[in-house]
Formats: C-alpha cells, sequence, structure tokens
C-alpha cells in the first residue's frame, strides 16, 4: 500500500495522538488511588508480589501455595513493577503495579485499532473520525473499562489475542507480508492464559477463509505452520519449565481443570445459561448495540445458496467481514463451553468497536435511531435514581444506599448520558451517524473520569478499606507466630495487605471444625501445623453475619478492632477446639483434605 502524503500523515497521528490520551484517561487516570477488588485481583497481585520479593520467577505463588490457574505472562509483567522501587512512595496500595499491564493492554489495543483503520479505511470519506470511533466504541464498552482496570488476566489477554488477529488480517490484506508477527504476538497470548488463544484465532480465520471463499489464500499469506512454530518458540519454554519443575501437580490443574474442565464442564459454579453470550453482546456495546448488529450483519452479508458463502471482497476492504467472523468465533466457542462467565467476552469487543464504526459508515436510520433510544433510557435510568436506589441490597456496605443518595454522582452521570444524546442526535442529523456516533462518545468518555471514578472510589471506601485497615491492625497485633484466619466473607486481599499466609473458611459448622483442624495439622511456607500449647491463640477476622450463627456464639474472643462489618478477635484455641469435639460429636465432619482446585 502506498504511503499516505505528509498532510494525511499529520491528520492520522493527530488521531492516533487523540485515541492515546482519552485511552490514558480511560484506563491509567487515577488507576492507584483505590485498593485491590476482592476476590481474584489480589490473587494475582499476592502472586506477582512473591515473584519479585522471592526472585522465582518460574510459577505463581498465593498464600504459601502454587497458583497453577494461569500462565506467567500478566504475573511477570506486574512483578517486573512490584520490583521498581519507592513502592510506598509511588504504589501505596498496590494497584499501580498490579493493574498497569491491564490498562497499557487495553490502551494498546485502542491504537491498534485506530491504526488499522486509518492505514485500511474501508471506503470511508472519513477514515480519521471512524479510527476513532472504533477505538471509543472498544474502551467505552462496560466490560472493557471493568476488565481494563483491574488486575486479573483477560484485558491482557484480550490486547494480544486482538494484535494478533489485527496482524494476521493486516497480512491478509497486504498480500503476505510481515506474515510473522502475528505468531509471535499469538506466542504473548497463550503466555497470557493459555491455548484458548490458538483456538480462538484458529476458529476465526476457518470462519473468514471459508466466508471470503479464499482458504487458500489465506493460507498461503499467513503461513500457520511456520507461523505456529514461531508461536511455540514463544510459549512452549515456560509450559516445559513448569511441566519438567511441578509435574502432575502442575499438569493436572493447569490442563486438566483449568483448561480441558472448563470447557467441557461447569467448574467453581460458574454455571449460566448456553445463551448468556447475547445479553453479555447487548450489555458489552451499549448504547450502540443495533449498530454492532447492523455491522454484524452487514460483515456476514448474504449467503448465495443454503451454506455456500457470500461473495469474496477485495482483500483490502475486508475488514468487517474479518470482524465480523472474529466476534462469532468468540460467541459460538464460549457458547459451546460448559463454563461461562463474562470476562469470556472480553475478545470479542475489540471486533465490536470495528463493528460499530464502519456499520456507521453505512448505516441504516433504524440502527442509528434505536442507539439514541438506548442513550434515552440509560439516562432516564440514572434521572430515576432516587426511585431505584432504595432497592438495591449490599450486605457488605450497608451504607451504600444513603451516601449514593446524599451524592450528586448519579444525577450527574444522568447529566452526561442526556449531553450524550442530545449531542449525538444534532450531529447525526446535521451530518451523519458517523458523526453522531463521535459527538455521542465523547461526552460518555468525560462520563468516566468525571462519575464513574469517584464511584469507584465510594465503593472502595465502603467495601475494601474495612478489609486493608484490619490487614493492618492484625498485623501491629499479632503475637510471634501467631496465625491469621478468615471466616464467611472470603477477601484475598486480607492476605495481599497483611502479608500473612490466611487461614480461609466459610460459615458453615463444617468450617469452624476445619480451621481447628487446619491449625493442627497443615503446614503450607509462612504457616506450620501447632498445638494449642505451642500457639494458644489464633487471630480472626470474621464478618456479622458469620459471627451471629449459633456455632460462633459463646466463644468469649477478645474483640481487638472493628471495621465495617468485620470485627478482629483474638480467639483461645483451647475453647475453638472444645467447640469443634462438641460439634463432631453432632455429626459434622471435617472437608478441608478434600481436593479443592481453587484453593488458596
Amino acid at each position: 500500500m502506498a504511503e499516505p502524503p505528509p498532510a494525511t500523515l499529520a491528520r492520522h497521528r493527530l488521531v492516533l495522538l487523540c485515541t492515546l490520551a482519552i485511552g490514558l484517561l480511560l484506563f491509567v487516570w487515577q488507576l492507584g488511588s483505590t485498593g485491590l477488588v476482592d476476590e481474584t485481583p489480589p490473587l494475582f497481585a499476592a502472586s506477582a508480589r512473591a515473584m519479585a520479593e522471592t526472585g522465582d520467577w518460574l510459577i505463581p505463588c498465593v498464600n504459601g501455595l502454587p497458583r497453577y490457574d494461569k500462565p506467567p505472562l500478566l504475573y511477570w509483567l506486574m512483578g517486573a513493577l512490584y520490583a521498581l522501587p519507592g513502592q510506598q512512595a509511588w504504589n501505596p496500595l498496590g494497584t499501580w503495579a498490579a493493574r498497569l499491564p491491564s490498562a497499557l493492554a487495553s490502551v494498546a489495543l485502542m491504537l491498534g485499532l485506530a491504526h488499522t483503520l486509518l492505514r485500511w479505511p474501508q471506503r470511508s470519506r472519513a477514515p480519521g473520525a471512524t479510527a476513532l470511533a472504533a477505538a471509543l466504541a472498544y474502551g467505552l464498552s462496560p466490560l472493557a473499562l471493568v476488565w481494563g482496570r483491574i488486575s486479573v488476566s483477560d484485558a491482557l489477554l484480550a490486547g494480544c489475542l486482538g494484535f494478533s488477529l489485527l496482524l494476521s488480517w493486516r497480512c491478509y490484506a497486504a498480500g503476505g507480508r510481515r506474515w510473522w508477527q502475528a505468531w509471535l504476538v499469538l506466542g504473548l497470548a497463550v503466555l497470557a492464559k493459555g491455548p484458548v488463544a490458538v483456538l480462538l484465532l484458529g476458529l476465526t480465520l476457518l470462519l473468514f477463509g471459508w466466508l471470503q471463499a479464499d482458504l487458500g489464500g489465506l493460507w498461503a499469506r499467513l503461513r500457520p505452520l511456520p507461523g505456529l512454530a514461531l508461536t511455540a518458540l514463544v510459549a512452549l519454554p515456560w509450559y516445559g519449565l513448569a511441566l519438567l519443575v511441578e509435574g502432575e501437580p502442575f499438569w493436572q490443574s493447569f490442563f486438566g481443570y483449568h483448561n480441558l474442565q472448563r470447557f467441557t464442564a461447569v467448574v467453581n459454579n460458574h454455571q449460566a445459561p448456553w445463551w448468556l453470550f447475547g445479553p453479555v453482546l447487548v450489555i458489552a456495546s451499549l448504547p450502540v448495540t443495533p449498530l454492532l448488529l447492523l455491522g454484524l450483519a452487514q460483515g456476514l452479508g448474504r449467503l448465495r445458496w443454503r451454506w455456500l458463502p457470500a461473495e469474496p471482497l477485495a482483500p483490502e476492504l475486508s475488514l468487517q467481514r474479518f470482524a465480523a467472523c472474529w466476534l462469532l468465533a468468540v460467541f459460538l466457542f464460549f457458547t459451546a463451553a460448559a463454563t461461562k462467565l463474562p470476562s469470556y467476552w472480553l475478545p470479542a469487543i475489540p471486533a465490536a468497536g470495528l463493528l460499530v464504526a464502519l456499520a456507521a459508515q453505512r448505516c441504516r436510520r433504524w440502527a442509528w435511531g434505536l442507539s439514541l433510544l438506548l442513550t434515552a433510557v440509560v439516562a432516564g435510568g440514572f434521572a430515576a435514581g432516587p426511585l431505584w436506589l432504595p432497592l438495591i441490597e449490599a450486605p457488605e456496605m450497608p451504607s451504600l444506599v444513603a451516601e449514593l443518595l446524599a451524592a450528586p454522582w448519579v444525577p450527574l452521570a444522568a447529566a452526561f448520558w442526556a449531553l450524550a444524546l442530545l449531542l449525538g442526535a444534532w450531529a447525526g442529523w446535521r451530518k451523519d451517524a458517523l458523526s453522531g456516533l463521535l459527538a455521542l462518545q465523547l461526552p460518555l468518555a468525560a462520563f468516566v473520569p468525571a462519575v464513574l471514578l469517584p464511584l469507584v472510589e465510594l465503593g472502595d471506601r465502603l467495601r475494601a478499606a474495612p478489609v486493608r485497615e484490619l490487614a493492618a491492625e492484625a498485623r501491629s497485633a499479632r503475637r510471634p507466630s501467631e496465625p491469621l484466619a478468615m471466616l464467611g466473607m472470603l477477601k484475598p486481599s486480607l492476605h495481599y495487605y497483611s502479608r500473612r499466609v490466611v487461614i480461609f473458611e466459610g460459615d458453615e459448622p463444617q468450617h469452624l471444625l476445619n480451621l481447628a483442624d487446619r491449625l493442627r495439622h497443615e503446614s503450607r511456607p509462612g504457616q506450620s501445623a501447632s498445638t494449642p500449647a505451642q500457639q494458644p491463640s489464633v487471630l480472626v477476622v470474621i464478618d456479622s453475619g458469620t459471627a451471629a450463627q449459633p456455632h460462633w456464639q459463646g466463644l468469649k474472643p477478645q474483640l481487638l478492632s472493628r471495621r465495617g462489618i468485620y470485627a478482629l478477635w483474638r480467639l483461645e484455641r483451647s475453647r475453638l477446639e472444645q467447640r469443634a469435639a462438641q460439634l463432631q460429636r453432632q455429626g459434622v465432619a471435617a472437608d478441608w483434605q478434600l481436593q479443592r482446585p481453587e484453593r488458596y
């Protein structure tokens, strides 16, 4: 493809600069102002910090146990940041280091979407507007905003796999140039979350090659056999070393439980109806889901006869079709999987961003009208906040409703969405749907730092801060070698902020028995088994609901502190064992030694 003239290059740089600025605003602004969100992010953060502190970069460990569920790329990136000096000055809550890889992966993906549409504008009369709109359609997705600002591996997978897919299409459009890039980045995706990245890319390419009636041309340009060898060269060394060092436990946990079993059976109670990703598709692209559906229909096109593919397109003009196949591949794969989570949709959201922007170029009135209607519904929902806010039940945050009603954030949210509606309708009427889409998106981008982030800070203060405060108090109150336990609500952030091994148990009678038995018999790095004579007390963090259960009554704990719904107790183990023996006589049995793949 010929190099654009200097004036066009300058406009392209301006679009990319705007994309970068908005991306940093959406994903990096105030990233470290709140603490880690329970329940999964502290497990990633604690594992990465342990890597930096111990120098063991092979197998992540958390709470004294190896953590086999995800490959190491996110841990390595987070660990490299945790290894930087001066953590207390620039990273006091631990969240800059933990969240920055996810945030930067999301920003980079926005830039990748914009750059692809600037280089291959798909017959657009306004390539800059289309590129910026696609990047914003990804960045403003509710799911992308949530997972792009927390310390889990989903955003990194979406970034690496998204780049690999974009580079695959760019190679096809450019006649096979730089074919190796997509496969090298695919190796990083495999190190981010596992073999699922190869399956999603392969399914996307098969669908696209069939629909484009050019499987042979796609094969010749992408060169998958040497490409997969490059992917293996990047990813397999870690897998081989982990298997060599850890052996069967790694094989059974990572490949057996966290990959094969997640696809074939429901694990960890993540059960959902087969149609889950239909509603997720709708919610993840609000308020412009009608544009997404239009773009998907345009990309797939009309089948010529029964299941024969549609008419082939010129490779450099086939991006909408490729994006449709990309989104459909994610939809089909995870719909077929037995275990379902909304976060599994994240790899499809970059494709949705492309489809939204490309549909706006050839928009039907119904699609744009419905998008404006959905914007109005959301604005009206925020405006009606005083009617539905009292219906919220949040046991962990009993003052949440009162604080929301007293704060300006919900009315301000209504104002931003109403502004988006008015500007989108005005620009769409004066010019076209693409201009209207951009006019709608910009107030929503401002909504994130002006309203959404303050709401996140409110939730952190009410829900997470009490656990952080009790973690600090547990550290200062702890006697030498005194164990620490958490009962009822299980918050791994207690382990992260206390820097202690924590025994986590639930609120049922057998969990009291588990605690007494584990203190006597379970040893792990950082926690030794002991008798009550050797270690007469245990520190316990317990929530008010659990403390009210009959089996926790009458133990006469020493109350050391109370924060929110949580209390910090010092409990005499002799009383704990007496109650455990009483429960055993009633037929309650300990079950902590049963195999639990999600144990930490």
